[in-house]
């Protein structure tokens, strides 16, 4: 069964992250947890989706080996988020991914009629493309805005959200559904353990 794009609940972000940085956030959220819609599930359903996003040129194919690899690298990228949310840093494991990506990965330059340089893909493929993630990446760490991409608190959601709040303190995806979950959650623990 094909997911219906225009009801994902990523592409009506209500807390994107800015240009560039929004790419990993969106393939960080191509799933639901914790057992939701997996836009990664099936090559159909991907294809479309990984050609709107740059990580597959127009004509190449994916297949069920790609799919998993880059379902590890959502993984890989989401550990990270969970890390600038506070949690625990990420596992040598969980990073093997990413690692795979940057020891196999090749960049070229290209400048624009801007005179703006750019790193890009040298390959076509899904696994070739995910460099540019990488480069993403890096290119927020250095400029500041990687820390802000963060993961939900809430354990079963993992949504990725960029914290625009003034403090940089943001916890949840959604006050209205995660935080208030989770605060009702400790709420009633408290009232249980003062019984």
């Amino acid at each position: 069964m094909a997911v219906d794009r225009r009801q994902w609940p990523a592409d009506d972000e209500t807390k994107p992250a800015p240009p560039g940085l929004d790419r990993i956030q969106a393939l960080i959220n191509t799933v639901e947890l914790p057992d939701g819609a997996d836009r990664l599930a099936d090559p159909a359903d991907a294809g479309p989706w990984l050609r709107d996003n740059g990580l597959l040129a127009a004509g190449a194919d994916v297949d069920e080996t790609d799919l998993r690899f880059l379902r590890e690298v959502r993984e890989a990228f989401r550990a990270l988020v969970v890390h600038n949310a506070g949690g625990p840093e990420p596992s040598v494991e969980e990073l093997a991914p990413l690692r795979t990506v940057v020891a196999s990965g090749a960049a070229h330059a290209e400048l624009g009629d801007d005179g703006q340089v750019r790193l890009a893909a040298a390959g076509d493929s899904v696994r070739d493309r995910l460099i540019e993630l990488v480069l993403v990446m890096r290119d927020a760490q250095r400029d500041g805005t990687w820390p802000l991409l963060k993961a939900c608190a809430n354990d079963e959601c993992r949504w990725a959200f960029y914290d625009r709040s003034r403090n940089h303190g943001g916890t949840w995806c959604s006050m209205s559904t995660c935080g208030n979950k989770l605060k009702n959650r400790e709420f009633r623990a408290r009232r249980r353990g003062s019984r």
